[in-house]
C-alpha cells in the first residue's frame, strides 16, 4: 500500500501494518473524493456561469455519469469493509492466543479517572474479586485477599507492563461509565462498557525503548520548545570530559545553559514516556487526566519488574 504522509506514531505490534494499510486506503478514497468534488465544483462554476446561461434550463442533466460514480464509490467502500475491515475484525475477535503460546493475561478495570491493572501473579490464576471489598484507596478492584489464588496477585494503577514478542490478552471492564482503552503506538483501541468484560489481544513486537528511539528528534539550542517531557538520547560532555547532560536525563534549563556555554547547540531528544494508555472516550470532567503508562520490556526486564512488584506486595 502506497503510504500517505500522515502523522501516524511508530507502529509497535504485529497487526499494526494491517491497521495502517486500512487507514491509508480510506484516506486515498477521501483524497480522491475531495479532488473529484473540487474539480466538479469548479467545472460547474465555469460551465453554468450566468454569462453563458442567461436563461434557466429546467430539464437538467440527462447523463447517468453521476449514478455510475456513486456506484463506484459505494463499491470501493464495500471492498474496504468486506474485504479488509470485517475479516480483520473476525480474526482479532476469534483467534485468541492459545495456552501453548504462553500469553500474558491482564485484567484492566477502568474508572473515573484511572486504569486499575490486575496481574494474576506467578500461579497464573486470578484471585476472586467482590464489589463489597472495593476500597478506592487500597483495593480498587475489590480483590479478596483471603482467597489462596489472590495471595500472589499484583495490582498497579496506571502502570501496565508487557513483554515484547509475546501475546498479551487484556480483559477490559469498567466500574462506572464508558471509557475507551487506547494504545496509539500498538494500534489497539477498545471501549470499556459497564457490565461487560471485553477481552482483546495483540502481540507487541517493539519495546518502549525502541519506540522512543524511533521518535528521536534533533533540537537546536536555544529553543522555545517545552522540553519537560523529553530526555536526551545520548550523553553530552564539555571540553574537559565532564558530563553536562547524561543519556536519559531531562534537559533542564541549567543543563541547556551549560550546553550552550560549551558550544553545543544541537541535541538528540525523545519523549520520555512515548507509549501511553489514553482514554479515547469523553468520560467526565477529569477525562483529560485519565492517562496511564504502558511499558513494553524485554522478557528479562518484565520478569524483573514483576519480581519487584511481588516483593513490594509481600512487604505490605
Amino acid at each position: 500500500m502506497l503510504k500517505l504522509p500522515l502523522p501516524l506514531p511508530p507502529a509497535g505490534s504485529t497487526h499494526a501494518a494491517e491497521i495502517d494499510n486500512l487507514i491509508f486506503s480510506v484516506h486515498w478514497l477521501m483524497l480522491a473524493l475531495f479532488a473529484g468534488w473540487g474539480i466538479f465544483f469548479i467545472y460547474m462554476l465555469i460551465r453554468f456561469r450566468r454569462g453563458r446561461n442567461p436563461t434557466a434550463d429546467y430539464h437538467g442533466s440527462k447523463s447517468h455519469a453521476s449514478t455510475w460514480l456513486e456506484l463506484a464509490v459505494a463499491a470501493i467502500e464495500v471492498v474496504l469493509l468486506v474485504g479488509f475491515s470485517i475479516p480483520f475484525w473476525v480474526q482479532k475477535t476469534s483467534a485468541f492466543p492459545t495456552a501453548e503460546q504462553h500469553p500474558v493475561v491482564v485484567r484492566i478495570v477502568a474508572q473515573q479517572f484511572a486504569w486499575n491493572i490486575h496481574y494474576p501473579g506467578p500461579d497464573g490464576i486470578f484471585g476472586k474479586t467482590s464489589i463489597d471489598l472495593v476500597d478506592e484507596s487500597g483495593n480498587p478492584v475489590g480483590l479478596d485477599r483471603s482467597d489462596p489464588a489472590a495471595a500472589d496477585d499484583v495490582m498497579t494503577i496506571n502502570q501496565l507492563h508487557l513483554p515484547v514478542d509475546r501475546p498479551a490478552i487484556l480483559d477490559l471492564s469498567s466500574k462506572d461509565v464508558i471509557h475507551s482503552f487506547f494504545l496509539p503506538q500498538y494500534r489497539v483501541k477498545q471501549d470499556t462498557i459497564p457490565g461487560m468484560r471485553i477481552p482483546i489481544h495483540f502481540v507487541p513486537n517493539k519495546t518502549t525503548d525502541q519506540i522512543r528511539h524511533e521518535m528521536t528528534i534533533t533540537e537546536h539550542l536555544p529553543t522555545t520548545r517545552n522540553l519537560d517531557r523529553f530526555v536526551a538520547m545520548r550523553q553530552y560532555d564539555d571540553s574537559q570530559g565532564n558530563v553536562i547532560l547524561a543519556k536519559g536525563a531531562y534537559p533542564t534549563p541549567d543543563a541547556i545553559a551549560n550546553l550552550i556555554e560549551a558550544g553545543i547547540h544541537d541535541i538528540s531528544i525523545s519523549i520520555d514516556l512515548p507509549t501511553e494508555i489514553a482514554c479515547a472516550q469523553l468520560c467526565g470532567l477529569g477525562h483529560y487526566r485519565m492517562k496511564g503508562m504502558l511499558t513494553v520490556d524485554t522478557q528479562q526486564d518484565f520478569e524483573a519488574w514483576m519480581a519487584t512488584q511481588e516483593a513490594q506486595h509481600d512487604q505490605s
